[in-house]
């Protein structure tokens, strides 16, 4: 199964058509994606799962602007962005979509607020300070912003790294393992806020994760295996999911 049941004409926060990504050349080519299609509508949250090795991570980057396919096209709305410039592209991904990774990737000697500014402050373009704070309001870290990442609980600095994606308030949040360094139970904290993000502000969020119970918050689940896009469930249980992915060899 190549392509989501979504009917092409729904309006789309981003799409995947026909997408292919290998690596290396000659014999020792790994084909990551063969021909991926795939859509996320808007105000919806997807989570991708598959076994190690199956594209999930490789597909989030291609959809996120952070990786270029080898063939196929990649669209945010109505904007094809494969083939735009690379400084167009990153211009455009700063301000339309938002990425949080397992590792949070803070800087230890700046603080929770400077975090967040950091990827303005990068582009050149100056901070605004009221979006900053509303945008740790959002996750929960009201008064922390002079606090530095070393002084926060694991859970607080991934919702540091949240808020930071969040600041441009983009239109789609990609999330890579965004639990897998956390306990259980901060772990479920995180994943509530995504899932507030999408119910209450009308976010799109497409969320890699190895854990069902995790994709359980989710409103459909995409399964991987070999590059393909194997099954698709809608608002499935966390046991629903393992047992898909057992079968799959996750």
């Amino acid at each position: 199964m190549a392509e989501t049941t979504m009917d092409t004409r729904t309006a789309t926060a981003a799409r995947a058509e026909d997408l292919h990504r290998a690596y290396g050349r000659g014999a020792a080519t790994v084909h990551a994606l063969r021909g991926v299609s795939v859509a996320l509508a808007p105000g919806t949250f997807t989570a991708v799962m598959g076994p190690s090795g199956s594209g999930k991570t490789t597909l989030l980057h291609c959809l996120a602007g952070m990786d270029r396919p080898t063939r196929g096209t990649v669209r945010w709305g109505d904007t094809d962005v494969t083939r735009l410039p690379e400084r167009k592209l990153a211009e455009l991904r700063r301000t339309r979509v938002g990425f949080v990774f397992q590792a949070f990737n803070l800087m230890p000697a700046m603080t929770v607020a400077q975090n967040v500014e950091l990827p303005g402050r990068l582009s050149g373009t100056r901070p605004d300070r009221a979006r900053v704070l509303e945008a740790l309001a959002r996750v929960g870290l009201a008064g922390r912003e002079r606090h530095r990442p070393g002084q926060l609980s694991g859970g607080q600095q991934q919702r540091v790294a949240i808020a930071r994606a969040l600041v441009s308030r983009p239109r789609v949040l990609f999330a890579d393992e965004p639990t897998g360094a956390l306990d259980r139970a901060t772990g479920h904290e995180i994943l509530a806020l995504l899932r507030e993000g999408v119910d209450r502000e009308g976010q799109t969020c497409a969320m890699v994760t190895h854990d069902p119970v995790a994709a359980g918050y989710a409103d459909r689940v995409l399964l991987l295996a070999d590059g393909l896009v194997v099954d698709e469930l809608d608002r499935p249980t966390a046991s629903e999911v393992a047992a898909r992915l057992g079968r799959l060899g996750g």
